[in-house]
């Protein structure tokens, strides 16, 4: 066994052990830290695939920002058991059923992927995500459609100003 392999064993537990967490964790801040390890081992899959970029957006965006953000509204919202209303007996009936059905397509898609076991994907050299090539193909193929992107975000800004702004 390699060390690339035993590399992705340890991230792919830790990911579903701290998955798995998320949802059994009765603290909401709990659930965000775990949430966070789990960010972090998605991120070290993406080094493992050679897409340094990915992990690093993934590591700044969503383990950084994101969860900031979501400690934020936890603490804000103040939850405590008093405050927490109780679920009747539908609710929780139509959760079960909900994630029966989810749990059912995912098996299907699972069956339906057998005949992909074994295959690998061939490339032409190993560094089809770094981000230089990324650079290469935002500012030539789609150099226009990247633009108009920022126009539309800076238009956003400034209506999100506007909009903020008291009279």
């Amino acid at each position: 066994m390699s060390t690339t392999e035993i590399l992705f064993w340890v991230l792919s537990v830790l990911a579903l052990f701290s998955a798995i967490m998320v949802l059994v964790s009765k603290n909401p801040i709990h659930s965000v830290l775990w949430l966070i390890v789990v960010f972090f081992a998605i991120s070290g899959h993406y080094l493992l695939l050679n897409a340094q970029f990915l992990a690093i957006v993934n590591m700044i965006v969503y383990a950084g920002a994101i969860m900031v953000l979501f400690l934020f509204v936890i603490m804000l919202m103040n939850l405590n058991k008093e405050t927490e209303p109780q679920r009747n007996i539908w609710m929780k009936f139509f959760g079960v059923v909900s994630g029966g059905l989810l749990f059912t397509v995912l098996v299907s898609a699972l069956r339906s992927s057998q005949d992909m076991i074994g295959k690998t994907v061939e490339t032409n050299s190993g560094d089809a995500g770094l981000i230089e090539n990324l650079g290469k193909v935002l500012f030539t193929e789609y150099a226009l459609p990247f633009e108009i992107s920022s126009v539309l975000f800076l238009s956003a800004m400034v209506g999100a100003v506007v909009i903020g702004k008291k009279d």
